[in-house]
């Protein structure tokens, strides 16, 4: 269809030059509508900062609490903080949430806006791509006229196809925030059922004592070199991140898809419970909910097959002997990332940062402040670990 031109052979000149400014400037404005204004105040940051304050709070009094004797008193304040912590998060990711809901429902608006506005600007400044140069520089006073009808045309056709992009750009940005709350709103469930737990966790400790020193000691009488250990790796965890630049959580709770989650291995404290034999064991010969066990299962997933690699930081030695690529300091996604010691650490590398100085990991049993045997997806500096194994 032959579409009037915008720029009959009866403008002037100069006429011709400040209407497509105006166009252009008209269009400019349209695509700018979806820039978010710096100075807005977002209400949801100072609560976010807030929040995220607390859960360091109750880091530092997990690992206050882990440097004290082993007693009731010190288990229950222990389980006590985890629950905050839970509280915490849950508050945390309501405010995410409600953020996001918000963000797309100023998305939605600015994809709207600007719809709206290249609309009107199609049905009133469109083109006609079927006019020749050649017919266009006939119906032109002079070649300056011309000239200039060229380059309003390439002018309205340029910010036209950026403010297309703006609208694809937004349809974009709207469906992964429509993702984020997705994987918001599955963190916050997974933190409700890790409260529910802790709750159970208490209340199971304090049947099994008694409420009574001597009835925990006498519960954890087996356990003690095992719970030195839990310990110790703990210590050795909190130091070697306070070395390197700290963590950044980024899911955490219980994971559904492992065996051995809060359904069907609850903790006691340090202590695993319940499993595959009714004392905390997997089956495989790790504790439930334990970092060892969690990475052995990660492992069976990519291979078919259960190794029997020890303790965390035996993993890496022993996974090289078993055949599998040692990276040493430089790792890849679907690796094992070690920390040597007894009985040390490993967890398993999801993402790799594109500088390489960072790695995304999820592990078990890293206390990040809301207790021992949970799950947990955090980044941390790739000298974190000691050495990285692909598998």
């Amino acid at each position: 269809m032959k579409l009037r031109s915008t720029t009959p052979a009866s403008k002037s000149i100069v006429s011709a030059k400040w209407f497509a400014v105006a166009i252009v400037l008209t269009i400019s404005m349209v695509a700018g509508l979806y820039v978010t204004n710096p100075a807005s105040a977002n209400p949801y940051e100072s609560k976010i900062r807030a929040l995220q304050a607390d859960m360091a709070r109750y880091q530092a009094e997990a690992d206050r609490l882990n440097s004290e004797a082993t007693s009731l008193k010190n288990t229950l304040a222990q389980i006590a903080n985890s629950k905050n912590a839970l509280q915490s998060q849950i508050n945390l990711t309501q405010t995410q949430y409600d953020q996001l809901v918000g963000e797309i429902k100023v998305t939605e608006e600015k994809i709207a806006d600007n719809q709206d506005a290249l609309g009107g600007i199609l049905a009133d400044l469109y083109v006609d791509d079927e006019i020749s140069p050649i017919e266009m520089l006939a119906s032109s006073r002079s070649i300056d006229d011309f000239i200039n009808k060229q380059e309003y045309r390439n002018a309205v056709k340029e910010e036209l196809g950026t403010t297309i992009k703006t609208v694809k750009d937004l349809k974009v940005a709207l469906e992964e925030k429509k993702a984020e709350v997705e994987r918001v709103l599955a963190e916050q469930q997974r933190a409700r059922e890790s409260l529910v737990a802790k709750e159970a966790e208490q209340q199971r400790l304090l049947q099994r004592t008694n409420n009574d020193e001597a009835g925990y000691q006498n519960l954890i009488a087996s356990s003690e070199e095992q719970i030195a250990h839990v310990r110790a790796a703990q210590a050795a965890l909190r130091a070697r991140t306070a070395s390197t630049g700290g963590y950044t959580l980024v899911g955490s709770g219980s994971l559904s898809g492992y065996n051995w989650n809060e359904a069907t291995c609850p903790m006691l404290g340090y202590l695993s419970t319940g499993g595959v034999d009714g004392n905390g064991g997997d089956g495989y010969g790790y504790g439930c909910r334990q970092c060892a066990s969690y990475v052995a299962w990660k492992v069976a997933q990519v291979t078919g097959r259960y190794y029997s690699w020890g303790n965390g930081g035996d993993f890496g030695r022993n996974a090289v002997a078993a055949g599998y690529q040692n990276l040493g300091r430089s790792p890849q996604p679907g690796s094992l990332a070690v920390l040597w010691g007894n009985p040390g650490h490993v967890a398993w590398v999801e993402t790799v940062s594109a500088d390489g100085g960072s790695v995304l990991v999820s592990q078990y049993n890293y206390n990040y402040g809301a207790g021992w045997g949970m799950y947990s997806e955090m980044w941390l500096s790739t000298s974190f670990f000691d050495q990285y194994v692909k598998i």
